[in-house]
Formats: structure tokens, sequence, C-alpha cells
């Protein structure tokens, strides 16, 4: 797996999981668990969702 998550969008997914995962635990929601994804896409710093788009924002990767 090819990194395609830079640093601003890797704190950005982590920061953002958790406020989904607090707000879905503050109004008892499972919703929250949605929570999760962007947590782990976050920390192994790879996206599916960029692949068919060719997205990268890692900046180190880049040719």
């Amino acid at each position: 797996m090819k990194c395609n998550v830079g640093n601003a969008d890797r704190m950005f997914r982590i920061i953002g999981g958790m406020v989904i995962i607090a707000l879905g635990l503050i109004f008892q929601s499972w919703w929250g668990v949605i929570g999760l994804l962007p947590i782990l896409t976050g920390t192994l710093r790879w996206c599916p969702l960029y692949l068919p788009f060719k997205i990268s924002t890692d900046k180190t990767n880049q040719a």
C-alpha cells in the first residue's frame, strides 16, 4: 500500500473521527461507529476512495 494521505489530511481525519465517536456517545447512537473509518484511514495513511481518482495528499511520495 502506497501512502496517499498527507499529514494535514491525516490529522483532520483522526480528529474528525474522534469527534464523530464522541457525538455518537453523547447522543447514544450507533452512528458514532462510523468515526472508526476516518481514524483507521488516518492511522494507516491510506484511503481506498482516493485510488480510483488518483488523488494523493501525501507530498513525500510524489515524483
